[in-house]
């Protein structure tokens, strides 16, 4: 009977300590998961080159935003506002932005909480709050650009512009009954981007927004972060897609009064 008792005692005890193990377990996989899913890509040497203070543009870093403010700015040029890809760290779009500061246009890159901005995407306030004197427009990378569309359909009256890189708005963001000037840049070897979707938001822009194609560019090429899993080969180089993102914003700009 004793005996008996020892043992039932001993078996509660293995099965006690099994599903403590089986719990650990379970936690470490799901630590690695969420770790591995929310790991982001992070600036390569020429983003971090460009986060450097340099030919006439003054870089500097506050809480919740990365400022690249020329020197010289343009007269009437407007100043930009950037939110990033998801899970794409901002100092990765720091060669767009020294590029943009150089042509004299005031450059901001949000900061947003685990590189996300679906967590945050009203960051624009305080960053129009901190610059009440300058004129905005307000553009994206990726997720970047949808979260700055629904920004600006919330703001219609706060923004003079709205750009997308390789990006679209959604229902939600749609801007297309807004009297807003709208630019959306792609690259044809994108294999990150849903066309389907591409597509279909093309109808929640406005009627007059602007295309450009960027022959053999892909989705990461508008930073500098390295391959992105899934996208496609590029044929053109990271230099090259840069260029062309500047002259097409750079032309764009220039049309807004």
């Amino acid at each position: 009977m004793l005996r008996n008792r020892y043992n039932t005692g001993r078996k509660k005890r293995g099965i006690g300590k099994f599903l403590l193990v089986l719990l650990a377990l379970i936690v470490i996989g799901c630590g690695y998961v969420a770790w591995k899913l929310l790991t982001p890509y992070g600036p390569q040497e020429a983003a971090q080159a460009a986060m450097e203070t340099s030919g006439g543009v003054t870089v500097s870093e506050q809480e919740n935003w990365i400022d690249f403010k020329p020197d010289k700015p343009k007269a009437t040029g407007k100043s930009i506002l950037f939110y990033p890809g998801g899970l794409v760290k901002p100092e990765s779009y720091a060669p767009l932005a020294h590029e943009l500061a150089v042509a004299g246009h005031h450059t901001i890159i949000a900061k947003m909480p685990v590189n996300l901005a679906v967590i945050k995407p009203d960051l624009a306030d305080d960053i129009l709050a901190a610059y009440p004197e300058e004129q905005f427009v307000m553009g994206g990378h990726s997720l970047g650009g949808s979260m700055a569309a629904r920004y600006v359909v919330a703001h219609p009256d706060a923004l003079h512009g709205i750009f997308f890189l390789a990006s679209y708005p959604d229902e939600k963001g749609s801007v297309q009954k807004l009297d807003i000037p709208a630019l959306s840049i792609l690259g044809t070897n994108d294999e990150v981007v849903n066309m389907t979707k591409y597509q279909a938001g093309r109808m929640y822009l406005p009627p007059d927004t602007v295309y450009y194609t960027v022959e053999g560019g892909n989705h990461a090429q508008f930073g500098d972060y390295g391959h992105q899993k899934g996208d496609g080969e590029p044929s053109i180089s990271e230099e090259d897609q840069l260029k062309q993102t500047v002259k097409t914003l750079l032309s764009w700009l220039d049309t807004i009064k």
